[in-house]
């Protein structure tokens, strides 16, 4: 008999286990057409949990749920699985994580989210409690992680699997871009384990939550109250004005916010003067350009060029000791190009990858829009903090070389051989 999960496929519990079987070579089956509150509901079901709660693995021997249970039983399945560490120390820092993740960031992120959705009272000096200690929580993985890639050790561990799939309920649901900006270390994590391919393959793409869910409105339960204190009142004319409140609820003043949003405004960008350059004729040049490429593109850059509309940066990577994994390296950059995607009307970049064995170094060109870089990337992408930046000062001709050559991916590039180069366009 294999082993099957019975859970949705958008269960965040259940990734945790999928993951950790995908790592550890076991096979999961997800239940067929498993759904919510029914297939749970069933008397087979609660012969497994008699709480009726989801995740549910079965296995040979019998049941096993709670997710964390699940996710520790298939890991065991491999008998020295480094998911667990090499050393027992390591395994108990592995299972303080595990704990930490559960106690300190689930718990949190439901207390704040499920009253919003109308599934407890919603309280907010209570919301803002868990708030405060999510908070204080995420400051301290953020501590962590500020001089680590992974929760323990130099590869992924359960630890990193079970802080991810709770994190990632946050991130898609309340904990928007504004509340992650301040655990910078926190996002730089949370965005190389989701974008990793074992972990991409079970999660799918992962979109942050633009904005907090509004409470759900807490005047339903009233109405009830209003109509039974007017049974008595039939008799009386106030009947016709009972018909009318009905029509109130529909423009309460949270939705009249959702429904009338103010128009766009221009971003800066578009307001500066007129440049001689086209942005999208260089990515055209640059894209078509097969052979020749100094003799075609890198001049046809230089021609196109204007200095009084548009600017070129350099950047270094701050935390390149801890690029030790080839792969995870290339995720991070994949992962900053794709955040950079707000900008892709007003930017080129080339970041490159250098080196053959690590720690391996992060180093990008960028052409923007303007003679600075534009603010609402520096606010909206934190991975702008993670590096220095520097302004290309092309009448200088050592500097204007390294352009040519950090576009064409010249190798070697400073000495040093390339790992990888990638194009943001």
């Amino acid at each position: 008999m294999a082993l099957v999960l019975h859970a949705g496929r958008t269960n965040k519990n259940a990734f945790k286990a999928l993951i950790a079987a995908e790592y550890s070579g076991v096979q999961v089956d997800l239940a067929h057409n498993f759904q919510l509150d029914v297939s749970n509901k069933t008397p087979e079901f609660i012969k497994m949990n008699p709480l009726g709660k989801v995740p549910v693995l079965e296995t040979p021997e019998g049941p096993v749920f709670e997710s964390n249970a699940i996710a520790r039983y298939v890991t065991r399945l491999k008998s020295g699985n480094p998911l667990y560490g090499s050393s027992l120390l390591e395994y108990a820092h592995i299972e303080n994580w595990i704990d930490f993740a559960s106690l300190e960031i689930d718990d949190n992120i439901l207390e704040w989210y499920k009253p919003r959705m109308g599934r407890a009272a919603y309280f907010p000096p209570v919301e803002e409690a868990a708030i405060s200690a999510l908070k204080r929580a995420l400051g301290a993985l953020n501590t962590h992680l500020a001089s680590s890639t992974y929760l323990v050790g130099h590869y992924v561990t359960l630890a990193d699997i079970v802080m991810t799939c709770n994190l990632y309920f946050g991130f898609i649901n309340v904990m928007t871009k504004i509340f992650t900006s301040e655990f910078p270390h926190v996002e730089r994590y949370f965005w190389t384990m989701v974008n990793q391919p074992t972990f991409s393959k079970i999660i799918g793409e992962v979109k942050q939550t633009e904005k907090v869910p509004p409470v759900v409105s807490s005047k339903k339960p009233s109405q009830p109250k209003e109509t039974a204190k007017s049974k008595p009142k039939r008799k009386d004319e106030p009947k016709k004005e009972a018909k009318k409140e009905p029509a109130k609820p529909a423009a309460e003043t949270g939705e009249e916010e959702e429904e009338a949003p103010k128009p766009k405004p221009k971003n800066a960008l578009d307001l500066l003067p007129p440049s001689k350059m086209v942005l999208d004729e260089w990515k055209r040049l640059y894209s078509n350009t097969k052979t020749n490429f100094r003799e075609v593109a890198i001049k046809g850059f230089w021609d196109m060029y204007d200095p009084e509309g548009y600017s070129l940066w350099f950047c270094d990577y701050k935390y390149n000791d801890e690029n030790t994994v080839s792969f995870v390296t290339m995720n991070k950059v994949g992962g900053f190009l794709q955040r950079m995607d707000l900008a892709r009307k007003y930017a080129f970049g080339k970041m490159l990858i250098i080196g053959s064995e690590p720690p391996f170094k992060v180093k990008g060109l960028w052409l923007f829009r303007g003679l600075e870089i534009p603010q609402f990337i520096l606010d909206e992408c934190y991975d702008m903090e993670l590096y220095d930046w520097r302004k290309a000062n092309i009448t200088d001709e050592a500097e204007k070389e390294r352009v040519n050559q950090m576009i064409e991916d010249q190798e070697p590039f400073e000495g040093e051989p390339l790992l990888d180069a990638k194009c943001f366009k």
